[in-house]
């Protein structure tokens, strides 16, 4: 399985579509194997989706993320947890793993 974050600052960006780069993590056996940053394609729209789906994403964890946004994402087989509150990055990843990762209000607004 491979896990997405979009970043900003280094931190979990709280729009998918306006991130400076993705954390990217593999896990196997309920641990992580690898982690990487990837920088995205140039923005329009399904870039990301696309983009995130060639590199084997399965799971998106983001701070919010436009309704387009996640209809393609589903379109490309990536499950979306959105609206969550900011925390280091492995620490949300960990929650992910441990199936205690919450959702909120998803903080993107169109």
């Amino acid at each position: 399985m491979k896990v997405a974050i979009p970043l900003s600052g280094g931190e979990l960006s709280s729009h998918f579509g306006h991130c400076e780069a993705f954390a990217t993590y593999t896990i196997e056996d309920g641990k992580v194997t690898k982690k990487e940053t990837l920088d995205p394609p140039v923005h329009e729209p399904g870039s990301h989706p696309r983009f995130l789906h060639e590199q084997g994403v399965n799971v998106v964890i983001s701070g919010g993320m436009g309704m387009k946004a996640q209809e393609l994402m589903q379109q490309n087989q990536i499950r979306v947890i959105v609206g969550v509150c900011a925390r280091p990055l492995d620490e949300l990843v960990e929650l992910f793993i441990k199936g205690e990762l919450e959702s909120g209000d998803n903080r993107c607004d169109h």
